[in-house]
């Protein structure tokens, strides 16, 4: 009997240390630990984004990756020729940071970018509401330690990023009015022929008939 007793207690106790626990992190940093699993929402949770950005779909990376990425996205500004742009995508991508990338070549988006962030130097990154202008390893790594993004890739093997896009989205041209058809020109009007008792070089006379 003392054994049977015995039995059903590791069996218990077996069943216990096999339920999952889950980690959460609210939107004020907060860590608790449940039984129960998060609800995952694709609306951010906190950290404001820049006017016009939009953070990047983010509903198949892993469940803390997808916490820091709403709280804190990750925008990448970027332009054509930029060396120091080239270095911090490769920053990015190779820790496995998903981000969005808004590239600056018209007007429009220098005047943009000038409003975003008061000067016009590439690259600019933003991590929530934080502002890093030019590209440093040491200092954007440091402000992405802070926020919370692992310091290895953990991304999924099939994770595409999002398309880099114009900061200012360009309109389509509109469609040209079809230009009318030339009418034909009309050949005049004949002269009409005199009449036939008028003078003429075989009625010099102008015989009635």
């Amino acid at each position: 009997m003392r054994g049977l007793i015995g039995l059903v207690l590791v069996l218990s106790t077996a069943s216990v240390l096999a339920q999952a626990v889950y980690r959460q992190v609210d939107k004020n940093g907060k860590v608790t630990f449940s039984d129960q699993p998060p609800v995952v929402t694709n609306a951010p949770t906190g950290g404001p984004q820049p006017a016009g950005v939009n953070a990047p779909t983010n509903s198949g990376l892993p469940y803390e990756l997808r916490q820091v990425a709403q709280r804190y996205p990750v925008t990448l500004y970027s332009g054509e020729g930029c060396g120091p742009c080239n270095e911090a995508r490769t920053l990015l991508t190779t820790r496995g940071i998903p981000f969005e990338e808004r590239t600056i070549k018209s007007n429009e988006d220098v005047d943009a970018l000038q409003r975003l962030s008061g000067q016009n130097a590439l690259p600019l990154l933003t991590v929530g509401s934080q502002q890093l202008k030019g590209f440093s390893d040491v200092e954007w790594s440091r402000y992405l330690d802070a926020a919370g993004y692992p310091k290895s890739n953990s991304l999924p093997a099939g994770y595409r990023p999002p398309a880099a896009r114009p900061l200012v989205a360009q309109q389509a041209p509109a469609a040209a009015a079809p230009r009318a058809t030339d009418t034909p020109l009309q050949p005049p009007n004949p002269a009409p022929a005199p009449p036939s008792n008028a003078p003429g070089p075989n009625n010099p006379a102008g015989i009635k008939f």
